[in-house]
């Protein structure tokens, strides 16, 4: 987690303080905008909106909920809370303008965010009832990297925008993450264990 922080300070401070970093970053977009399918690109792109990633995360909530599990959906819509809470002032202060218009706030990307922690967390809530969790993990990565991709080809984002919100993203995950296993931990610790014996004092 604090290589995340680092590398989201660094790439925040580049776009805040017009950094060299800039430079690189738009030639990459330039070069990158345009390529591939035009409509495969933008349906990687909806993968990010919030009426795609959300559906999503809520059925693995309502999942894990009817499997008695209260806390860690709980702190799943509290991680997919923190999405527009950190991004959308992020946006405002940072003041980005977009790669194909002269329109601003585009730093961070709010739909890898909104893919990445969606995903990411539907795929923990499920992981844990799944004879593989492998596959699951795999999809998670690849929807949100699918989102990335398409952003940048669709002018939509710069790449450092992208990488901003993965620093993001992947700090809210391990939160999630670490919560998560505290309150497994928590549950089985109080759950009383039948030790096959008799009681003390029986007899």
């Amino acid at each position: 987690m604090p290589s995340l922080l680092a590398v989201f300070a660094l790439v925040t401070w580049q776009v805040v303080a017009d950094g060299p970093l800039l430079g690189p970053d738009e030639q990459i977009s330039r070069a990158l905008v345009g390529h591939g399918p035009v409509g495969l690109a933008e349906f990687f792109t909806d993968l990010g909106n919030m009426q795609v990633a959300l559906p999503v995360l809520a059925c693995a909530i309502i999942f894990s909920l009817t499997r008695g599990i209260r806390r860690e959906p709980l702190y799943s819509a509290l991680a997919m809370a923190a999405v527009p809470a950190l991004v959308v002032p992020l946006k405002v202060w940072t003041d980005r303008q977009g790669p194909l218009t002269e329109a601003t706030g585009y730093y961070p990307s709010g739909h890898t965010a909104t893919a990445a922690v969606a995903y990411g967390a539907a795929s923990m809530l499920l992981v844990p009832h799944l004879k593989r969790s492998w596959p699951m993990l795999v999809a998670a990565i690849l929807l949100s990297a699918a989102t990335s991709i398409g952003l940048v080809l669709r002018g939509y984002h710069w790449p450092l925008d992208v990488v901003g919100s993965w620093c993001l993203s992947g700090v809210l995950l391990m939160a999630l993450w670490v919560a998560g296993r505290r309150s497994r931990r928590r549950s089985s610790s109080s759950t009383p264990t039948d030790r096959g014996g008799p009681g003390r004092g029986a007899g």
